[in-house]
């Protein structure tokens, strides 16, 4: 059974289509790239992915479960993660306050505990600050948890992002231009993380990326839309060798220099 798969999903807005009839399939503990011009519709199919917007054609498949009629939240809890190309954090509360929020809808603890304070309810609050905690380290941040996340740059605040999705211990995790804002080495951090993750976690890795250096060392296959439509897919070598990907980056000028 294929671990997770996209089948000719379509997905309109007011009639017009920004994805058409895309599939792709991912395996599991794979780090797989998205990548084509502005517009091409990669961020469109995460977002039906996610059940944030419908699909208006197609499947979705986790372990040959379907996932394409699920409202957002029971595609998190059924092992579907995400970050988005702006950081979505809260900036009044601490980098570890944060992060920590990722993991409660898997506490092991309920609102009762939570309200009377209850052994378990301390319990549960020691784990989800040690997962932090090392989630943090992995990715380098472990000295600012106690700072204010709204005072960070914004590189920081997507690592923090990106760690906050790693709480709720996805299955697959698609990842909206994690690099986006970061210098160099803060890059190579952020790459060599999620090699980290896929290799030892087993969680797969969805990426759209703009950054072709980042996304062609880190991805071992890249799939590539144009104006909504799946174009070329293969290793990161075939991909950049191919005519069409060349041409919707450089035009068709460029397949015949």
């Amino acid at each position: 059974m294929t671990f997770f798969s996209i089948e000719d999903a379509t997905v309109t807005y007011r009639g017009l289509r920004a994805v058409s009839s895309v599939s792709l399939t991912v395996g599991q503990g794979r780090i797989h790239g998205l990548i084509g011009p502005n517009g091409a519709g990669k961020t469109s199919l995460l977002n039906a992915v996610s059940g944030l917007v419908p699909l208006a054609a197609g499947r979705i498949l986790l372990h040959g479960r379907e996932l394409q009629d699920l409202p957002a939240h029971r595609v998190a809890a059924a092992g579907i993660g995400r970050t988005f190309q702006h950081a979505e954090i809260f900036p009044d509360c601490t980098v570890l306050e944060n992060v920590m929020a990722g993991g409660y809808a898997r506490r092991r603890s309920n609102v009762l505990d939570d309200a009377l304070g209850t052994r378990r309810k301390n319990t549960a609050e020691r784990e989800l600050r040690r997962e932090a905690e090392e989630l943090l380290a992995t990715f380098g941040i472990l000295g600012v948890r106690d700072a204010t996340a709204g005072e960070l740059p914004f590189g920081t605040l997507k690592k923090i992002d990106l760690v906050r999705a790693l709480m709720a211990r996805p299955r697959v995790l698609m990842l909206d231009e994690p690099t986006s804002g970061m210098n160099n080495v803060e890059a190579q951090e952020v790459i060599a993380a999620c090699r980290l993750i896929a290799g030892e976690s087993g969680v797969t890795l969805l990426i759209i990326e703009h950054n072709m250096r980042v996304i062609m060392d880190l991805a071992e296959t890249i799939h590539v839309l144009d104006h909504g439509e799946k174009i070329a897919e293969g290793s990161p070598a075939e991909v950049q060798k191919n005519a069409f990907v060349i041409e919707a980056y450089l035009g068709r000028s460029a397949v015949h220099a």
